[in-house]
């Protein structure tokens, strides 16, 4: 009986024994079968479409480099704006990283039940890729790209091409903002996208939209380009086209945003479809022409005349209003007005132009350069009026030597030797302004001499100027106005000063040659070479004497140093320049003027080498031998100077 008991109790224990075997017997092998048949990933898992579910770590890096290596290289869309822009990932700085993405994606345990519940799971698993940024690369390159893609906000405006009118579309400015593109490139990239990355911009609108713009082209520009418009000037007939009003008429915006029109009236009168027939039906004013009398007085040879001419405002007045009307209403009447000469009779007068302060002429030989540049510069200079403590330019007065403003080629110093350039021959114009100026007593400022001696000028007292470098200046210091008045001939210059003296006479003095050096021998081969025959160089210092009374009162001198004048010849060989300087053993005598056919050639204003030869004006006095006088008048030295 005892035994029957024991073992009902011990089946009672065996039986969910054998059950917990059978189980764990069960469990293990399934246990095991998950070990062995999961691998690292899960079956299910894929990046972005790519299955590497049931894969070891290393397989799954080698499909994923595989299949979306060159997704992950391949060029980044970027939109800004209204502008789209590519760019290759690692310009950005970005990059793909399989390695952090198989991490990502493997078991996160190994315990029985998440073993064994694995082989059970049927749902799919989506894993994100890891991406890197280089922040420095990336910021570097979104910086490039908002400086290539920036876009200023532009205003509607309108133009005036060929008689017609055109419009130009607003537009609206973009400015990327880099913080945030960096921000958005990171989280965009290797995400499925239907387009480019859009960036964050910062967008500016334009004061002058497309509203405005077209009210503008209806309301004016189209009209004013509709036909010419007429003037009546004088008693005749003015008609101006479209073709020359949109030259000089524009569109501009006013303070409210408005564009409204502006005429450039200047430059419309100047034009010469325009300042053609105005000038034939006006009158110019004429300037009060002072002479000399036989007495050495100034009278009013010319009393001058007023002039009717037309305003610039005047023609804007008239013709503005008539720009939006059409048919016969696009006629208007043009007004003239009276103009005062600069320099009127009684001017002239009040002003104490009354008598011959100084002068002084030049001669020389004739060439068709020099009446030309000689004449042109005379032109421009003649009938100026110097008030006291004004400054007078040569540069300023006679502007630059060009073919447009009147001057030819002619014979210049450059680099020591004669070469031709435009303008050659003004430095005689130089030359006689700066004795007259010597004469009249008043201060000079700037002045160079010639590089080298050229004979038919005073030693020491002459002039040359260059466009840009070298001018001839001077200041009217003697307190009253300085009429200039300058005249020419093909063979002859004379610049005469007219005022009220303030020194009762002006004297020259000059003293040897000092520092003499022989000119050496050279050869030229460039087209513009000129024959040039030798000259000794030296030092030479010429005094100015200021008499009142009857007594010195104040001396001046002035020191120049010249260099040689080398003897150059051209290859091929050239014929003299008519006019060239004489040879050695036929130079005249200092002061002497040159005989006939033995003049030098003249320089033109551009002498790079001028400055060798600059003036040191109010040193101490230093007593020099007189060599000649002149009062209010041309030095004597053996006749009348020549230039």
């Amino acid at each position: 009986m005892g035994r029957v008991g024991n073992w009902t109790s011990n089946r009672r224990i065996a039986l969910p024994l054998a059950g917990g075997a059978v189980v764990l017997g069960l469990g293990g092998g399934l246990y095991v079968t998950g070990l062995v048949a999961g691998a690292d990933i899960d079956q299910g898992t894929s990046v972005l479409g790519v299955d590497i579910g049931g894969m070891s770590r290393a397989q799954a890096e080698r499909k994923l480099t595989h299949e979306l290596g060159p997704s992950a290289a391949a060029p980044v869309a970027m939109k800004i704006g209204d502008r789209v822009e590519k760019a290759d990932p690692a310009t950005l700085g970005l990059s793909l990283d399989t390695t952090a993405t198989v991490d990502q994606a493997v078991r996160t345990g190994y315990g029985p039940a998440t073993v064994i519940g694995r082989l059970f799971a049927s749902d799919d698993r989506e894993v994100q890729p890891v991406t890197r940024m280089n922040e420095q690369t990336a910021r570097a390159a979104v910086d490039r790209i908002g400086a290539a893609t920036g876009q200023q906000a532009r205003d509607g405006s309108i133009t005036f091409d060929k008689g017609a009118a055109k419009a130009v579309a607003p537009q609206q400015g973009v400015t990327l903002v880099e913080d945030q593109a960096v921000d958005t490139l990171r989280t965009a990239y290797l995400r499925p996208a239907a387009g480019p990355v859009v960036l964050p911009v910062e967008r500016t609108r334009p004061r002058i939209g497309t509203e405005e713009t077209g009210r503008a082209m209806r309301q004016f520009a189209q009209p004013a380009m509709s036909g010419p418009v007429t003037l009546n000037v004088a008693g005749q007939r003015l008609s101006i086209g479209p073709g020359v009003l949109g030259e000089h008429l524009k569109m501009r915006p006013d303070a409210q945003g408005r564009l409204v029109p502006a005429l450039d009236s200047k430059g419309l009168l100047a034009d010469p479809a325009v300042a053609r027939p105005i000038g034939e039906v006006t009158t110019a004013p004429r300037d009060a022409v002072p002479r000399l009398d036989a007495d050495g007085k100034v009278v009013i040879g010319d009393p001058g005349r007023e002039g009717r001419q037309v305003t610039e405002a005047a023609l804007g007045k008239a013709v503005l209003p008539l720009l939006t009307r059409s048919g016969e209403a696009r006629s208007g009447e043009l007004a003239t007005v009276a103009v005062r000469p600069e320099l009127s009779a009684e001017e002239a007068r009040r002003l104490g132009i009354k008598e011959k302060v100084s002068s002084f002429t030049v001669e020389f030989p004739a060439a068709p350069y020099r009446t030309t540049n000689i004449g042109r510069a005379v032109e421009l200079i003649n009938g100026s009026v110097v008030m006291p403590g004004e400054e007078w330019s040569f540069n300023r007065t006679v502007g630059e030597r060009t073919p447009e403003n009147g001057f030819v080629d002619g014979i210049m110093i450059n680099d020591g030797q004669y070469v031709k350039s435009p303008g050659g021959g003004v430095s005689a114009v130089a030359t006689t302004m700066y004795n007259a100026v010597f004469f009249a007593g008043v201060k000079p400022v700037e002045h160079g001499a010639h590089s080298f001696y050229i004979e038919r000028y005073p030693e020491g007292r002459e002039a040359t100027v260059a466009w840009g470098t070298l001018d001839l200046r001077w200041i009217n210091d003697s307190g009253h106005p300085l009429y200039i008045q300058a005249r020419s001939t093909d063979t002859s210059l004379t610049i005469s000063l007219l005022g009220t003296k303030k020194y009762d006479e002006i004297r020259a003095t000059k003293g040897p040659r000092t520092n003499v050096t022989p000119p050496a021998k050279r050869t030229g081969s460039a087209p513009t070479c000129e024959v040039q025959t030798p000259l000794e160089g030296f030092d030479v210092a010429v005094g100015r004497v200021f008499v009142q009374g009857g007594k010195e009162v104040k001396h001046e001198e002035f020191k120049t140093h010249y260099t040689p004048r080398d003897e150059v010849t051209c290859t091929p060989e050239a014929s003299p320049t008519p006019g060239a300087s004489p040879a050695p053993g036929t130079s005249q005598a200092p002061g002497a003027s040159p005989a006939p056919g033995t003049q030098p050639a003249e320089q033109a204003p551009e002498t790079r080498q001028a400055a060798r030869g600059a003036q040191a004006a109010q040193a101490p006095r230093t007593p020099t031998a007189p060599s000649a006088t002149a009062v209010g008048g041309p030095l004597a030295l053996g006749g009348t100077p020549s230039h």
